[in-house]
């Protein structure tokens, strides 16, 4: 581990490791070739399976260190990042990253502040500069422009990367590396949270890891025509998202929020309706394999990114496309 300077923050829920983890390794295989160290997943849970903690070497990790014990099972800010304060404490990583997710945007914020440091948050691109540093870059001022920021003095550097923005890495046959087991009673698991009940949003769930997506902006003009869109959602199979401004009118719930101040979404396809393209959009879907955009306005800037445009009234256009999928014909 005395080499394993470039750390990432893995997640698992229920004993599977989720993508972001994977996402993550992908960025940090391409910053260890420039660090010149190693990599090392850090991973909190109880009972964490040999089999899915190897898929974390076959994608590039170099150490695998596992925290367990019943209290580590779910997410619980006050214990993860005691534990990861440990760990700080006695490996010394130079460079810490995890995902933008409700785990990382809750942790890494109290243990950098704990540990008297720097952290950017929501990165989209990450790099290492000619002293070794890493180079933190994030859309800021609303997304109008990109920031690169340079922790200077104070270790470990830390950030938050947007889930979604970049693909996963891909396992490796063959691939080597060292799995630790840490006993976490080891470990101050002492909280002030009592866990009673733990309920999912489907909905948000789906949208996150959904193949197919529908994104509607305020072009539907109402809540009330929502309901079109759901029409089509229903028949492509697909997850309902939205842009800020239909979130902020209260036509669609947080959850379903896809953008800068949302989630990243990265399905096989993503169909846009009545969204402009503006981008603050733009940056939580354009990392999606296909973007089919519906808009009345021929110079609206999602069309920049669409594989395939689509100029018309959403309202005429949206009842002929559900039809034709419905009857199996060709659109």
């Amino acid at each position: 581990m005395n080499n394993a300077k470039l750390w990432i923050l893995a997640e698992q829920f229920e004993g599977e490791i989720l993508r972001v983890s994977y996402e993550l390794l992908g960025r940090a295989t391409a910053l260890k070739e420039k660090k010149g160290c190693e990599v090392a997943a850090v991973i909190f849970g109880d009972g964490l399976c040999e089999d899915e903690l190897q898929k974390l070497i076959d994608c590039g990790a170099d150490y695998v260190v596992a925290i367990e014990a019943p209290e580590l099972k779910y997410f619980d800010n006050e214990v993860y990042s005691r534990c990861m304060l440990s760990l700080i404490d006695k490996y010394e990583p130079e460079i810490i990253i995890a995902a933008a997710t409700s785990t990382g945007r809750t942790m890494m914020p109290y243990v950098a502040m704990t540990a008297h440091t720097g952290l950017t948050a929501d990165c989209t691109v990450l790099d290492i500069d000619e002293d070794g540093k890493l180079l933190q870059t994030r859309p800021a001022i609303g997304g109008n422009i990109m920031a690169t920021i340079r922790t200077q003095g104070f270790l470990p550097q830390m950030a938050t990367v947007r889930p979604h923005s970049s693909k996963p890495a891909l396992p490796i046959e063959g691939r080597t590396g060292e799995i630790v087991r840490l006993d976490g009673n080891d470990f101050d698991l002492s909280s002030n949270v009592v866990r009673k009940e733990l309920v999912l949003s489907s909905e948000e769930l789906l949208l996150q890891e959904a193949d197919k997506v529908v994104i509607v902006g305020r072009g539907i003009k109402r809540a009330e025509n929502i309901k079109l869109v759901r029409e089509l959602c229903d028949v492509l199979g697909a997850a309902l998202g939205a842009t800020r401004d239909v979130v902020d009118r209260g036509w669609l719930s947080y959850p379903h929020q896809v953008g800068l101040s949302g989630k990243t979404i990265s399905p096989k396809l993503c169909v846009s309706i009545g969204v402009s393209g503006a981008i603050q959009q733009l940056a939580g879907m354009q990392t999606a394999d296909n973007i089919v955009a519906i808009n009345s306005d021929p110079e609206a800037q999602i069309f920049k990114v669409a594989d395939i445009g689509i100029v018309g009234d959403l309202f005429e256009v949206l009842p002929v496309l559900i039809q034709k999928l419905k009857n199996g014909e060709d659109v």
